[in-house]
């Protein structure tokens, strides 16, 4: 196939030898299997901010650092320098939790590094050396469903000890190989301290994943694993062996508002009550 723009530097300085074959494109990128030597693996070519279609971007740079005042001012800023800046930091951003969560034993591809917006990285396969299809493209009995299911929160929990949240995790970012479920796609991923908005997307990660496997093992539409996640997170307990329950019960004099509402007002009104019986009293002379 022909040589697209993007992959020509890294040919030209021998980091790919061939482009294969075109794998995928997304919002946020196209994906091309190439050959590095003997080996075989996948490069990610970041498409430019203006034609992704990715929403919300906003909320998930929430919480990144720049250690560099003069960059984040730039970016700030929104110059044309700026907006070259984010545009590192969102690539690098993939690449640094790949590395982070590779240490962190989550299933996701090995990254071997970012070369001019290009993400080289393990191409996923099976073992015939097929490629491995998504999770969308699978379907799978009830005993499999609720094995990989399991094999999925407890990747997702990992993510969480090592601070890290998803954020746009489904069934289309999800490979499947002969040893299971295997998470891609991970620049928006977000800092799980840092960010106001980690609790809910890793709330709708989880609720994604409950979906899909539920197809086939219904009892898994029904389990909390997000919010048994986060208040062990929360409380300092949750630690990448601990077996969860996908259980959780809600805090009822939280969650029940409208009760305290109205029992905030009766007493006011009984007071009130009080102080006007009390007011004619004293003018009756009592």
């Amino acid at each position: 196939m022909k040589t697209p723009k993007a992959l020509l530097p890294l040919i030209e300085d021998g980091i790919v030898d061939e482009v294969i074959s075109q794998l995928m494109s997304g919002k946020e990128a196209t994906v091309y299997v190439v050959r590095c030597g003997e080996a075989i693996r996948c490069a990610k070519v970041y498409k430019e901010a203006a034609k992704r279609s990715f929403k919300k971007a906003v909320q998930y740079r929430e919480g990144r650092k720049e250690r560099s005042s003069r960059r984040a001012r730039a970016m700030e800023k929104g110059s044309s320098y700026g907006r070259k800046l984010q545009e590192e930091v969102w690539q690098n951003a993939e690449v640094d939790a790949l590395y982070r969560l590779a240490r962190a034993g989550v299933r996701v591809p090995q990254p071997y590094g970012c070369f001019d917006g290009v993400l080289l990285m393990e191409l996923v396969s099976n073992d015939e050396g097929g490629v491995a299809p998504r999770l969308n493209d699978v379907s799978m009995s009830a005993e499999q469903a609720r094995e990989d299911h399991r094999d999925i929160m407890h990747d997702i929990m990992r993510m969480l000890c090592a601070g890290l949240v998803h954020g746009d995790l489904s069934e289309f970012n999800v490979l499947v190989d002969d040893y299971g479920p295997v998470i891609i796609d991970l620049p928006q991923a977000v800092d799980a301290a840092a960010n106001n908005n980690a609790r809910a997307m890793l709330l709708r990660d989880v609720q994604n994943m409950n979906s899909y496997y539920g197809q086939y093992a219904p009892e898994l539409l029904h389990s909390r694993y997000g919010e048994e996640m986060w208040a062990l997170f929360e409380e300092g307990e949750l630690h990448p062996e601990l077996t969860l329950t996908g259980e959780f019960v809600d805090d009822a004099a939280l969650a029940d508002v409208d009760t305290v509402l109205e029992e905030i007002k009766a007493a006011m009104a009984e007071q009130e009550d009080k102080l006007r019986r009390a007011r004619e009293a004293e003018e009756d002379g009592y």
